[in-house]
């Protein structure tokens, strides 16, 4: 056991040569990229903003996920987990935000100033965050996750259909342009093997917008004006503003974040042979809430460490932090370069699409692969699960499900993640915890395995 910390300590601690520690870096830049940029692209379109503010918000994002990456591997002070662990905008947000981009008299400032809020809550509850993590078992933490997949699948279909502002949504050139993409992401996945693999949906997105910007569906129109170089300001969008509702709403969110990061930090350690002790767990939680705190005043939304990132981590079988923490640097580097943004934000909602399908489909896919660690022969677990994810698809399935409820509600009832994740832990309360001595030995029957 002595043996396996230290080897993985050194391992954690290593310092490769300069040019394998770009081009390692890179790749994890390259993985994420694409999920990192996803989100101010939702809530840019939900809020209805032109392409120069979107890609505002993608630099922004850019810049907190990167520093949020430094501070996570490298730790400072009472923050961060100090492993390879890569930062970015959480989709986890996503469903309570678009639910506030259409509340009226919310918007951005209201956004932005429940991000803040429920960053602060965040760095209250990570020191007790390991104490409640028995409401979280695979059972629920895999029914939310799945739900979080689920949930975002419209948004994918909708920029597949090509988008909000499509004038023939649904048009044979969208779909092509969708299936272009996606059918690349799945060709590569099939033939390819290592480094192409993991950036198959860059690659796919790549091919779709060469093809689209031939039958001129890409708008560069703009692109010369803006700057080559530009920093972000703070609070672009004027002051945040604070409501009771969606703080509440992003607090929740926060909890689930949490909950997320925990898991993805349990497996990180896993993958590098280094036991995550309650102490470590707190530096990384502290972290997530500390960059969701940060975001807030810099335009952007709560942040989360990438489970994609892991997987890169357990296939290069390179275990070193400091890789990380010069994608982190690479990242602020790309949030200068507003040029490089507004190509992103330049993106059809089409080749969106195509990638999105995979993407928010193997989110879903991972919180599959988590309830398979639960009991989920057990009746009342399988029955956990049809009603969380049933309730988590009610306001997606009819968005009106919940009309006649009180409005300070609605970021909440609008939210399939956190309907779902309310339903899980309640009724996980119920079947399991409250269930006494015996159905948790029923739950756990070998708990020296």
């Amino acid at each position: 056991m002595t043996q396996l910390s230290s080897t993985s300590t050194c391992a954690v601690d290593q310092r490769l040569p300069l040019l394998q520690m770009i081009l390692v870096s890179f790749q994890h830049v390259l993985l994420m990229y694409g999920g990192a940029v996803a989100v101010p692209l939702i809530i840019g379109e939900a809020v209805g903003l032109s392409r120069e503010d979107i890609a505002f918000l993608i630099t922004a994002d850019l810049l907190v996920a990167g520093i949020a990456t430094l501070v996570q591997s490298l730790g400072i002070g009472p923050m961060g987990i100090r492993m390879p662990v890569m930062m970015g905008a959480s989709f986890a947000a996503v469903g309570s935000m678009v639910a506030m981009a259409g509340s009226p008299g919310i918007g951005l400032p209201g956004i932005f100033g429940a991000t803040i809020a429920a960053g602060f809550f965040g760095m209250l509850i990570a020191p007790f965050m390991s104490r409640i993590v028995h409401f979280f078992p695979p059972l629920v933490t895999g029914t939310v996750i799945t739900a979080i997949g689920l949930s975002l699948f419209p948004v994918a279909l909708n920029w597949a259909g090509g988008g909000s502002a499509a004038t023939e949504f649904g048009g044979l050139q969208y779909l092509a342009i969708a299936a272009l993409v996606l059918g690349s992401i799945l060709l590569i996945n099939r033939f390819l093997r290592g480094f192409w693999v993991n950036v198959s949906v860059l690659i796919g997105m790549l091919i779709g917008y060469v093809v689209a910007g031939g039958l001129g569906m890409v708008d560069l129109s703009g692109l010369e004006q803006s700057a080559w170089v530009a920093v972000v300001k703070p609070m672009h969008f004027g002051m945040p503003e604070f409501h009771l509702a969606p703080i509440l709403s992003m607090c929740l969110v926060v909890v689930i974040i949490f909950v997320e990061s925990t898991g993805m930090f349990l497996a990180l350690g896993k993958v590098i042979g280094k036991e995550i002790t309650p102490e470590m767990l707190r530096r990384g939680l502290m972290c997530d809430a500390g960059a969701s705190f940060f975001a807030g005043f810099f335009n952007t939304f709560t942040h989360s460490s990438f489970a994609q990132n892991i997987g890169l981590v357990q296939m290069t079988g390179v275990r070193s932090r400091y890789v990380t923490a010069a994608a982190g640097c690479l990242l602020i580097g790309l949030s200068l370069l507003p040029k490089a943004a507004y190509l992103v934000a330049s993106i059809p909602p089409a080749v969106l699409g195509g990638a999105g399908i995979a993407m928010f489909g193997m989110v879903a896919a991972t919180g599959i692969k988590i309830l398979q660690e639960a009991d989920i022969a057990d009746r009342r677990n399988q029955l956990l699960v049809a009603v969380s994810i049933g309730m988590g698809l009610a306001p997606i399935v009819r968005p009106e499900f919940f009309a006649h409820m009180p409005l300070w509600l609605e970021p909440i009832t609008h939210s399939g993640i956190a309907l779902a994740t309310i339903s899980a832990v309640l009724l996980n309360l119920l079947f399991n915890i409250l269930g006494g001595p015996e159905r948790a030995a029923l739950l756990n029957p070998h708990p020296h395995h």
